[in-house]
């Protein structure tokens, strides 16, 4: 059935295409999509140029519920066409859309890849996977004049949305906290009714009350505007028009000078100076020709910044563009390549997280090059990536008007490939880790942009931490130039929007929703108040995101806070805070004056997440193999670095964030703030026993309920406001009750600055990640701080209580890690964490077994290490010799087991030389020594070692120390003719022990001895006897005499015997 488009949406569609402002329809239904193509109907006839382009986000591919694959799409309507399932006459109006409209296909996890490109329309679908991070990627890709389109399955209610389950909840659920709440998605449909160019319907175009702000909207008209913006009377245009076409000599003069004023009439005054900027420069090459297209004044100038940099080629120098989305920065950067070719550079790269994300730039360095009469295969040739990932992108254009140039895409990784280098483009460098990015840069010209309202999530990580470090080097620099002037940095910020006109109400509305541009929001304090005087209050959360104008002002002011002090921000963090049911809010304010009806200035903001009260079963498989569920960080990673399963039942909190105002910053809020929270969780802020305890507030808000009269009425009828009855948003820690924990810890990127400050506080650490983190490029730190329990029984006089055996394993963890992970690591940084005790007293150093020293010497060196140390402290051997047992004394000293005084210099020589394994030449970069002064150290920290180690060795029974046995020259006691007496006695006796017999018949002879008497005196015979001897009997069957090579095999096996 027909039905008649309400005239509030066309012209609603229509006023924003005149204005250049876009529109946001919110369609609930699950015949939503139908409607879908009447919007880009009305859209396309509303527009001059060809039919808008489609952006077109979803969670996966199972709920699109048809093929984003054109040839897929294809074969499925082939098919209905076979079996008769679809008619031609009759073609379905969605599908006749879907093929013939350039959509773009994206999932929401993947959204980042469409950053810089635009679209006439962007579709929302799946509301319950929306996230802030992508809400504000997609929408910001809309050009002026589009529409963004939501989609929401049909609802009973529009408060339903509040207690809809959404797909980051899962994510915020812990064991000990389960129920989340969706005040996110309440503030967001409560701004819905204050966006103007906002509209909230059914599937068949209805409007539903929440949109009640659109029914004076009418159809704006094209009206003639003098230079100050106010119509002209009909009876001026009739005036102007007959001196115009009056044909004496007063028309022409008139004519001329009316041409003269219309080329400056209705223009802003950004407008004006951008155009007597192109008039100044039309006949500089390449300038004049690059910025006739710019559209801004900002733009224009960045861009002649840009080749400014080009023609002068000076190295290692950084342009840095900063804005925020759609102010035309990929243009920009188009247009300065196109010039750096036309200046001659030959090896131009380009990078950015993904192909994709250079859509634009290329777009508009091809257009650079039509504006410098460059013509396409035939001065240049665009290449397209091969890779089946890339989809197709381009990746490369080789120019060859002049000589062999070219302009290559290279992934963020590949910085090795930057040896012939000599201009380096990086786009969206936010949302590019901060290490990849350092390395980067290098002795060339380097042009980057980035956003920086920190939608991207790493957009202040770029501009706090990078530019940081870049203006810090350009001064120092710049000092040590006799002129003062140093160019390595040049920053160029982009205010004026360009993909859309300025006041767009969906961008003031987008930014307000996701605070992205709130570092205007911060307030100036006009007085400071003593830290002593100030006072830590707990934020209601039901109250902050109640959409009330009090409520908002302070929430803009305290997400100031976060993006001004910290680097890792994303609108995600909104709706983290939100919703999740383990985090807490907590702000530090001066002294309130309650006469006065202002809302007090935030000196600090603290963000805790209570964790722990894990079950014992949970701990367990989490140690056999299992992987640790979302939340509870410390519980989970202190579980797995000491096999404990007791530590995950304690209940603890986790300082997330701690944002102090950029005014108060290093005047003792930040450390007041801590030290009221530490004392609110002991218990020494509030007294539960002198105060009911149901006067308290409980610990955790009660979540929001759908209201009952909207569960009556219908959505026509359904009128969504804010809440009244509220609690205050302020409450003073005196009348709350605390929850019971038993540790505070923090999880934060290990810095000197930001240990310093967690360790005065008695924080101590029990992990440091061995690999530096992806974004930040420092490694994670946890540390912990015991609260005061009757749970627990440990010594209340130790600061570390239950935790100091724990501390002391991590200790002696840390020191072996120092020459393998951690080797790179600062020597104060590494001091900092171990704290060795450096001052020992003199009844210390003088016992030989002090409390947890060495008993025995043998505990840390051999007795050659020992003769060693001698020799190298009486100037025998160099330093070297002591390399091989250096590690074990210091690592010894830092485990206080050596209590020997030093001072701070010679313990951080001895931790450089002993844990680390650094050479002198990078102990004298850091510590700003002289290499004797380095060895000078070295000595006396080795002879005070020698002393105390000799004065233990003196109670030590030692071995002998060379290792091998001297022998000593001493006669025999028997001599050695005695010797020889003794031993022929006992051959003697063991004759005369045998018969006389037995001894003799060995040499009996068998013979005739008749014939013997017959012989006379002296007569020699010889006698041959029968008998055979043993000994010479030889074994030979066959008869044969042996042969000499018998004889031979025969030696031959002895020998080898």
């Amino acid at each position: 059935m027909r039905k008649k488009v309400d005239e509030r949406i066309r012209s609603l569609i229509e006023n924003g295409v005149r204005a250049r402002h876009r529109s946001m329809f919110v369609i609930i239904g699950d015949k939503s999509r139908d409607q879908i193509v009447n919007l880009h109907y009305m859209l396309s006839k509303s527009v001059a140029k060809s039919r808008p382009s489609v952006l077109w986000c979803y969670k996966n591919k199972k709920k699109l519920e048809f093929s984003s694959h054109k040839r897929k799409r294809e074969i499925q309507m082939k098919k209905k066409l076979k079996y008769g399932l679809l008619d031609p006459e009759k073609a379905d109006p969605f599908s006749l859309f879907v093929t013939t409209t350039k959509i773009t296909y994206c999932l929401y996890e993947r959204s980042e890849r469409i950053l810089g490109n635009t679209f006439g329309m962007c579709i929302l679908e799946d509301f319950e996977a929306l996230t802030p991070n992508v809400l504000a990627r997609t929408i910001e890709t809309v050009e002026g004049g589009g529409l963004i389109i939501l989609l929401l399955r049909t609802l009973s209610s529009l408060t339903s949305l509040y207690t809809m389950a959404m797909d980051v909840h899962e994510r915020y659920r812990t064991e000990s906290h389960s129920c989340a709440t969706g005040r996110f998605n309440k503030r967001f449909l409560l701004s819905l009714s204050s966006c103007k160019s906002c509209i909230v319907m059914d599937d068949e175009l209805n409007i539903l009350p929440i949109s009640s702000h659109i029914k004076s909207i009418t159809q704006s008209s094209s009206v003639q505007e003098d230079s100050e913006g106010h119509p002209k009377s009909e009876r001026e245009q009739k005036v102007l028009e007959k001196q115009l076409n009056d044909k004496s000599t007063v028309g022409p003069l008139i004519r001329k000078c009316c041409t003269m004023v219309q080329d400056f009439e209705g223009l802003s005054e950004a407008e004006r100076e951008l155009k007597c900027l192109k008039e100044q420069l039309d006949g500089d090459f390449p300038v004049g020709p690059l910025i006739r297209n710019c559209r801004t004044m900002d733009q224009g100038k960045a861009v002649v910044a840009f080749l400014d940099a080009i023609l002068d080629k000076k190295l290692q120098m950084t342009v840095a563009l900063l804005a925020g989305r759609g102010r035309g920065k990929s243009a920009a950067l188009g247009f300065a390549i196109a010039g750096a070719v036309a200046a001659g550079y030959s090896n131009i790269f380009v990078t950015a997280p993904s192909p994709a994300n250079l859509n634009t730039l290329f777009q508009f360095v091809i257009k650079g090059f039509d504006m410098l009469d460059y013509m396409e295969h035939l001065n240049y040739d665009v290449v397209k990536s091969t890779n089946p990932d890339f989809n197709g992108e381009t990746v490369r254009i080789n120019i060859y008007k002049q000589h062999r140039q070219t302009i290559q895409y290279i992934h963020p990784h590949e910085h090795e490939k930057l040896s012939q280098v000599e201009l380096l483009v990086i786009d969206e460098a936010a949302a590019i880790p901060l290490p990849v990015v350092k390395s980067l840069l290098g002795p060339y010209l380097v042009f980057l942009s980035s956003t920086v309202n920190g939608y991207e999530g790493t957009g202040r990580s770029l501009s706090l931490k990078l530019l940081q470090q870049l203006e810090q080097q350009d001064r120092i620099s710049s000092q040590s130039v006799d002129t003062g002037v140093s160019g390595r940095l040049k920053k160029i910020e982009l205010s004026e929007a360009i993909r859309y006109a300025s006041g767009d109400p969906i961008e003031s509305w987008l930014h307000s929703l996701l605070c992205l541009d709130v570092t205007n929001s911060i307030p100036s304090i006009s007085r400071l108040p003593p830290p002593s005087e100030c006072d830590l209050y707990y934020v209601n959360r039901d109250t902050l995101f109640s959409y009330h104008r009090d409520s908002e002002l302070f929430m803009q002011r305290m997400m100031a806070l976060y993006v001004a002090s910290h680097y890792k921000n994303s609108p995600n963090d909104l709706q983290l805070i939100a919703d999740a049911p383990a985090h807490h809010l907590f702000v530090l304010l001066g002294p309130v004056d309650e006469s006065k009806n202002h809302l007090p200035d935030i000196l600090c903001v603290i963000q805790i997440c209570f964790e722990g009260q894990i079950s014992r079963k949970s701990a367990l498989r989490r140690l056999s193999g299992g992987h640790p569920p979302h939340g509870d960080q410390i519980p989970w990673k202190f579980c797995e670095e000491f096999r404990d399963t007791v530590f995950p039942s304690l209940s603890g909190a986790r300082i997330v964030r701690i944002a102090t105002h950029p005014c108060a910053m290093r005047l003792g809020y930040g450390s007041m703030a801590v030290e009221l929270l530490t004392r609110y969780f002991e218990g020494q802020l509030t007294a539960i026993s002198e105060i009911d305890a149901d006067e308290l507030p409980v610990a955790d808000d009660s979540p929001i309920t759908i209201v009952e009269a909207a569960e009556k009425a219908s959505l026509l009828e359904e009128n969504v406001k804010p809440r009244t009855d509220l609690p205050p948003l302020l409450v003073p820690l005196r009348e709350r009750r605390p929850e019971k924990l038993h540790y505070l810890g923090v999880s934060f990127g290990l810095t000197q600055d930001l240990f310093s400050f967690w360790r005065k506080h008695n924080f101590a650490p029990f992990y440091i990640s061995q690999v530096e983190n992806a974004v930040t490029g420092e490694h994670t730190c946890m540390i912990l701080k015991t609260l005061h329990s009757d749970d627990i029984g440990s010594n209340k006089s130790d600061p570390l209580g239950f935790f100091r055996p724990f501390y002391q394993v991590f200790r002696k963890k840390f020191t072996k890690l120092l020459a393998r992970a951690f080797r790179q690591m600062e020597y104060k940084l590494a001091m900092s964490i171990l704290d060795p005790k450096i001052k020992f007293s003199d009844v210390d150093t003088a016992s030989s077994s002090p409390s947890g020293g060495l008993n025995s010497i043998s505990e840390t060196l051999s007795s050659y290490a020992m003769e060693q140390l001698e020799a190298y402290t009486n100037h025998l051997v160099d330093y070297h010799m002591t390399e091989d047992f250096v590690d074990d004394l210091a690592r010894a000293y830092m485990l206080e087991k050596i209590p020997v005084t030093l001072s701070y210099a010679q313990a951080s020589v001895l931790l450089c030389m002993g844990l680390q394994g650094k050479d002198t030449s990078r102990i004298q970069m850091e510590m700003n020594l002289e290499r004797h002064q380095i060895l000078s150290l070295y000595m006396e920290v080795m002879t005070k070692f020698h002393k105390y180690l000799s004065n233990v060795a003196s109670k030590d029974t030692f071995p002998t120390v060379s290792r091998l046995k001297d022998i000593t020259m001493e006669p025999h006691s028997v001599s050695v003719d005695d010797d020889l007496n003794n031993a022929a006695q006992q051959v003697e006796e063991e004759m005369k022990s045998k018969g006389d017999v037995d001894l003799l018949q060995e040499y009996a002879i068998e013979a005739d001895f008749e014939m013997a008497g017959m012989l006379r005196p002296g007569t020699i015979i010889s006698i041959k006897s029968e008998k055979k001897k043993m000994g010479k009997q030889v074994n030979n069957s066959s008869g044969k005499k042996r042969t000499k090579h018998d004889y031979s095999s025969k030696t031959n096996k002895k020998r080898k015997t």
